[in-house]
């Protein structure tokens, strides 16, 4: 099905950009804009900016910019068609779809049909859990008897897959989906008799993604069978939709808590994150069984920079938690550990004791982690000298990970007085350890170059992009940002008739750039430039203005991503005059600065013609080729006065 384009500017209309990034990006307002750290790469300090009265998004550290859509197709690695139904689906806006020609259909990817049957196979399972006989006296009752009540089970989609070998392959098969698929997928395994089921008689975990799609599977065995030796839990295999390393289980439904309580707590299992929530604890993620990775900790960095890790008391448990920390705060992040007695792991504590309990021992037993880690170690070196010193080697590693200088020093300090060491000692180990890191970056050889040889690296010299670009670039850029941020704007023209009479005239700063440059014969060189302006071109001649919105959400991506460039702008002047300080702003001076643009733009356009035809005259000896040349550089001087002229004037006002 096709979306009709009136619909899809109704969607783009009532999208709030800062709504839909705030889904998944931590915003603070700041002047009229709101910013938060990038999604799209890793960052320290906030670059990545969201202006509401635009409805636009613009990244000034990688440079990602453009509307709602835009976002989710760069962030959730939608199509189009599915950032705009995820859109209206949000605005609750009702799309009816023209049917799709059989080419169009053909050529529908591979994403949206893995996401589709994974909605169809997450209806199945809920379906089979809660209206089938074998799922309501096995799965259902599974499920209630570990404690769980109907609201969770229907919060997280928990389901069934029947104990029959290719029940659910063959339900699929009839509706459509092939072999194929089903085996990409990961839902249907080939064998001796062909197809079957890879979760039957499973209970079943979907896994969603920031948007709540559904993007994999958890299944979890509940006959335990010694000789067959299955799994107890069977995983979706990764896909063009799911990568085990860069999903959360449950970050979904976490995330909101996440941001608003400035904390996410991390546990290992699908049962862990559903207890955690059940009891009302809902800033809770799950690494879902494997080793936690940079991309799992980036993914909770764009909602808090805190994590507290809260894991199994026993011996494996304890050192899965040691592993992580390393990452976490190489990250810039900061992590505490909450180890729960041996006897429990997450879901059985919440199951055991009560949600006040629950919270305050997470309060009451939270470890800074090198208050954690040298309590630990300590006590596995008791009293043994080497196994101290590798203690404290280890425990100044895990502080050289720390970007910041300052919390590097805070936890030198703290370290200091837990091992009762001289700081100056743990400091001189750090240095050493830095100095190291920071020669391997260097790709200085440390058996090589000694400690008093100085080695200078010298940056590899290229030609910069600037001197590649054709004259008037940023020119025409600068007219193009005209064009767009005040296109629709009235300005008032004067002009001297024939009879010496002054007459003023009322015209667009469109219109008035676009006749000025095209009377004059001077049109942009650059493609995209040229586009823009074009369309503007077309549309005056249509009796209408096109606004920012028209261009930023463009079919055309070059289009759209100049648009979103030339719109966003990291500086902004808001509220000087409280201070007293009063500044003219671009809007004020409208028609000065249209002139000016203008102006500039001819005079440099001018000038490179001059330096052309100059080397034509050194190149010809021909006297009618040279007095042609001539005459047509006293023209382009003659302008350039004019232009000069008018320059100094637009400039005095």
């Amino acid at each position: 099905m096709a979306i009709p384009r009136e619909t899809v500017e109704q969607i783009l209309q009532a999208a709030h950009i800062e709504e839909v990034v705030g889904e998944f990006v931590t915003l603070k307002k700041r002047g009229s804009n709101m910013w938060g750290n990038c999604p799209f790469h890793n960052e320290k300090t906030p670059s990545f900016s969201v202006n509401p009265a635009r409805n636009i998004f613009k990244c000034f550290g990688c440079g990602k910019a453009g509307d709602s859509a835009k976002f989710l197709m760069e962030h959730e690695h939608f199509t189009y068609p599915e950032a705009l139904r995820y859109l209206a689906k949000k605005y609750n806006i009702k799309i009816e779809e023209k049917e799709q020609t059989p080419e169009e259909i053909m050529q529908q990817s591979i994403r949206e049909k893995m996401f589709n049957i994974n909605e169809f196979a997450d209806k199945f399972f809920v379906d089979t859990l809660w209206n089938t006989e074998e799922g309501k006296s096995i799965g259902l009752e599974y499920f209630r008897e570990r404690g769980y009540n109907n609201p969770i089970i229907e919060k997280f989609h928990l389901g069934y897959s029947p104990s029959q070998w290719d029940a659910f392959t063959t339900y699929a098969k009839k509706n459509g989906y092939n072999d194929e698929l089903l085996e990409q997928i990961g839902f249907s395994i080939k064998g001796n008799k062909g197809l079957y089921d890879r979760y039957h008689g499973r209970v079943m975990f979907p896994i969603h993604n920031l948007t709540g799609r559904v993007i994999g599977f958890g299944g979890r065995i509940l006959k335990n069978d010694p000789e067959k030796k299955l799994a107890k839990y069977q995983n979706s295999p990764e896909s063009e939709i799911y990568d085990k390393k860069q999903t959360l289980y449950g970050i979904y439904f976490a995330k909101n808590a996440i941001a608003r309580q400035d904390e996410c707590i991390l546990v290992e299992g699908y049962f862990d994150v559903l207890r955690m929530h059940q009891i009302g604890i809902e800033n809770v993620v799950a690494s879902s069984g494997t080793s936690l990775t940079m991309e799992q900790i980036r993914l909770v960095k764009r909602y808090t920079k805190n994590i507290t890790m809260l894991y199994d008391g026993d011996s494996a448990g304890i050192h899965a938690a040691l592993r992580g920390t390393d990452m976490i705060l190489g990250e810039g992040m900061n992590v505490r550990i909450v180890v729960l007695p041996p006897e429990h792991d997450p879901d059985t504590f919440g199951r055991d004791f009560s949600a006040e309990y629950v919270s305050n021992y997470l309060k009451d037993n939270a470890k800074d982690f090198i208050r954690f880690k040298t309590e630990l170690l300590l006590k596995d070196a008791e009293n043994d000298p080497i196994k101290r010193g590798q203690v404290i080697r280890d425990i100044v590693e895990t502080i050289s990970v720390i970007p910041d200088s300052i919390f590097r020093i805070t936890y030198v300090k703290e370290c200091s007085r837990l091992l009762d060491m001289p700081e100056q000692t743990l400091t001189n180990e750090l240095n050493k350890i830095l100095r190291a890191k920071m020669r391997k970056t260097l790709g200085i050889d440390d058996n090589v170059v000694s400690e008093t040889e100085t080695t200078t690296v010298t940056p590899k010299q290229e030609e910069t992009v600037e001197d590649q670009l054709p004259a008037g670039y940023y020119q025409e850029r600068e007219l193009v940002k005209l064009l767009l941020m005040y296109g629709q704007e009235m300005i008032v023209d004067e002009r001297i008739d024939e009879d010496g009479n002054s007459i003023l005239e009322q015209a667009s700063v469109a219109q008035f750039i676009v006749d000025d440059l095209k009377n004059d014969g001077f049109l942009f060189t650059n493609a995209v430039n040229k586009k823009i302006f074009d369309l503007f071109d077309q549309a005056l001649d249509e009796g209408r203005i096109p606004d920012d919105q028209f261009f930023v959400s463009h079919e055309d991506e070059t289009i759209a991503q100049l648009a979103a460039d030339l719109l966003s702008s990291p500086y902004k002047l808001d509220q000087w005059e409280k201070h007293g300080i009063f500044v003219k702003r671009e809007e004020d001076v409208l028609k000065a600065t249209v002139l000016s643009s203008i102006y500039r733009y001819k005079d440099l356009i001018v000038e490179e013609r001059r330096k052309a035809i100059e080397e034509e005259l050194k190149a010809t000896t021909d006297s009618d080729d040279q007095l042609i040349l001539l005459k047509q550089k006293k023209d382009l001087d003659d302008i350039r006065k004019t232009i000069n002229k008018e320059l100094g004037i637009v400039i005095a006002k």
